[in-house]
C-alpha cells in the first residue's frame, strides 16, 4: 500500500503546481514537473538533490522531459512502494545508510536503487531489442 507515501508525495505536487509545475496522469501515476519548482530543487544539497523523485504514486520531476527519461527508473520505485508500503522509507533509509558504512555510496549501491537501475537497463534493452 503506498498510501502513506502518496499523501506526502501529494503535498509536495500541489506545492509544485503553486510554483507554476504541471501534472498529466501517466499509466495510472501522477507525474509533476517544471515550473519554477525545478529551480527549488536545484538549490537544494548536492546529496539530496534529484532529476525525479518518487514518493507512492507521485513522481516529482524537474521538467517533463526527465520524467519521460527516468520513468521506468521511477515507476519501479512505485512497485516498491505498492509492495513494501510504509515501510519503504525506513527500508530504504537504512539500505543507504548500511551502504555508507560500507564505504559505498548510499544513493547508487542502495538495495532499492540497484532493483530500480537494474529494472530501467532491462527495459531499455528490450525496447532496442524490439525496435529493430
Amino acid at each position: 500500500m503506498a498510501a502513506p507515501a502518496s499523501a506526502i508525495g501529494c503535498c509536495i505536487a500541489v506545492f509544485a503546481l503553486c510554483l507554476g509545475a504541471t501534472w498529466r496522469i501517466v499509466y495510472g501515476v501522477v507525474e509533476v514537473g517544471g515550473g519554477r519548482f525545478a529551480s527549488l530543487v536545484l538549490l537544494l544539497p548536492s546529496a539530496i538533490r534529484f532529476n525525479a523523485i518518487t514518493l507512492g504514486h507521485i513522481v516529482l520531476g524537474l521538467n517533463h522531459t526527465v520524467l519521460e527519461t527516468h520513468r521506468v527508473h521511477e515507476y519501479a520505485h512505485v512497485r516498491q512502494y505498492e509492495r513494501w508500503g510504509m515501510f519503504f522509507f525506513p527500508l530504504y533509509i537504512g539500505s543507504s545508510f548500511v551502504q555508507l558504512l560500507r564505504g559505498r555510496d548510499p544513493h547508487r549501491n542502495n538495495y532499492f536503487e540497484r532493483e530500480a537501475y537494474l529494472n530501467a537497463s532491462s527495459a531499455t534493452i528490450m525496447t532496442n531489442t524490439y525496435n529493430r
